[in-house]
């Protein structure tokens, strides 16, 4: 029976993939065999010695501590792309707030309660709403950092809005390349793609290269007016940068889902508490990805969406099988190898992958090995974890 620990509320959805004869689930737990979570802030001594995956219920990971998990052994999932379209809806709603006056209209009107005529009122709406005049979506010229899951439906739609579209990624994989639309120009150059755009919609996950991306530097690059949308992690962006660059003029408006204290209450900030996944489906979406590649994980030691570990997927042939997680340096596996074959134990077949200083292998043998032959793997140097897993 498999203990799996949630942390944060999780969908029911999600969890009813873990199947209620082989699994525990609850929110408590000595020596849980894997952890769920949302946005918990999770700290090296909340993950027990006895921990074998961790699963992040949305695609940001950096509240785990992903570097001390690599340490351990212990591969740490998320679930990119299952709340993109929650997003990416919330960035055109971003979109239209950033081109028209709709938010100050809507403040406007908010004041005349006291009117009760209703000629009046419509008279003087119709005197007032040229304050709110904005500007079209079509033809304007969308810049689009980050052309992942979420960036490519973004793009995708605003050239369904009848937007110009302009793209930078310089870590655009294959395969994320062959589902671009054609009609998506891709700029080499960020400051390039900057100063072209009306509107320009980050995409990034934070990491040493993408933390204060948009600082006051590049902002100086950017197109005077345009407008500045930041749906995906708060340390892309320099908020003291975006402060000056709305009072100079520079940026029209920033539209965020991340409030920092600098930006609260300054003009052409439009603030969102963090709700570019708060949809039900997204929550459900993300829910059941994280519980299944957790279930996989557990039973097969297949991994899919690790942010620490290789991609390696294995399919199951009947025999038991060993999973072993080292440290990426030459001769393990053959240490490894050799010591089943002293052992008289059959390899039926084998995957070994490897991720910067991790490698990961999976090893399907004929018969059960002994707890011996177990901890002699385990004690092999350069080993960090080791794992038998029931034949199927």
């Amino acid at each position: 029976m498999y203990q799996v620990l949630t942390i944060n509320q999780i969908s029911a959805k999600g969890l009813d993939k873990l199947p209620k004869e082989s699994y525990e689930v609850a929110a408590e737990f000595d020596s849980p065999d894997a952890i769920l979570l949302r946005s918990h802030k999770l700290q090296p001594e909340e993950i027990n010695a006895s921990v074998l995956g961790i699963a992040r219920v949305g695609a940001g990971y950096n509240n785990i501590p992903v570097a001390h998990c690599t340490e351990k052994g212990i591969p740490v999932f998320n679930t990119p792309g299952a709340n993109a379209n929650a997003v990416k809806e919330l960035i055109v709603s971003a979109l239209t707030l950033g081109s028209r006056g709709i938010l100050e209209g809507i403040d406007y009107v908010s004041t005349l309660g006291d009117m009760t005529n209703g000629q009046e009122l419509s008279q003087l709406l119709e005197k007032e709403k040229k304050r709110f005049k904005g500007n079209e979506l079509a033809g304007k010229t969308l810049g689009v950092i980050g052309l992942g899951a979420i960036g490519s439906m973004v793009a995708d739609t605003a050239l369904a809005l009848g937007m110009n579209v302009a793209g930078y990624d310089p870590a655009l994989s294959v395969d994320a390349a062959w589902r671009l639309s054609s009609e998506i120009k891709k700029v080499d150059n960020l400051a390039s793609l900057v100063s072209r755009s009306d509107f320009i919609t980050l995409h990034l996950p934070v990491l040493d290269s993408t933390r204060n991306l948009m600082n006051k530097e590049l902002l100086s690059s950017v197109k005077k007016g345009a407008v500045l949308l930041n749906f995906a992690r708060e340390e892309i962006v320099d908020a003291q940068a975006v402060v000056e660059a709305l009072e100079s003029g520079q940026l029209a408006k920033y539209l965020a889902d991340f409030p920092t204290p600098e930006l609260i209450g300054v003009p052409g900030a439009v603030l969102t508490p963090h709700i570019g996944a708060s949809t039900d489906e997204a929550e459900e979406n993300c829910a059941i990805m994280a519980a299944q590649q957790i279930k996989d994980f557990l039973e097969n030691g297949n991994i899919k969406n690790s942010v620490n570990f290789p991609v390696l997927n294995l399919e199951r042939n009947g025999g038991y099988r060993i999973s072993v997680s080292n440290r990426n340096v030459p001769k393990i596996l053959g240490c490894i190898l050799s010591l089943l074959a002293d052992a008289n134990i059959n390899v039926l077949d084998m995957l070994n992958k490897s991720r910067d200083d991790i490698a990961y292998n999976l090893i399907d043998v004929d018969v059960e090995p002994s707890e011996a032959v177990i901890k002699q793997i385990a004690e092999a140097e350069g080993v960090i974890n080791v794992r038998l897993m029931a034949s199927r």
